[in-house]
């Protein structure tokens, strides 16, 4: 029972990996890019959301639908570190910037945006 606690409470503790990450489709000059406080979590959905028909950017989908899975790749362009301050606890602006900075990179490397 106190081992069950004490693992309750390590998942409590436990931070996500956070920061950018992109789908690239390996036919065109295509990307789509996102930033987020949970990047295993939230490229785990992504792609079930492509697979499933019903991610919330239609272009994107269409191409997955056309393409295959198989013609994208998954990257974890940045990840943004916590900050020793443990009582912040959100970091929308910072990700918000982050993915600014990733979506000007990508502009001038003439990459495409979904």
């Amino acid at each position: 029972m106190e081992r069950k606690k004490e693992l309750k409470q390590q998942y409590k503790e436990m931070k996500p990996e956070m920061g950018v990450f992109i789908i690239r489709s390996k036919a065109s000059n295509k990307c789509f890019l996102q930033a987020t406080p949970n990047l295993r979590g939230t490229v785990n959905g992504t792609q079930f959301k492509l697979n499933a028909g019903i991610h919330p950017n239609r272009e994107l989908q269409q191409d997955w639908n056309r393409l295959g899975e198989d013609s994208f790749s998954f990257e974890i362009l940045e990840q943004l570190e916590y900050d020793k301050d443990e009582t912040k606890t959100d970091y929308t602006d910072e990700l918000e910037i982050l993915r600014m900075l990733w979506e000007e990179k990508l502009l001038k490397q003439n990459m495409e945006l979904y």
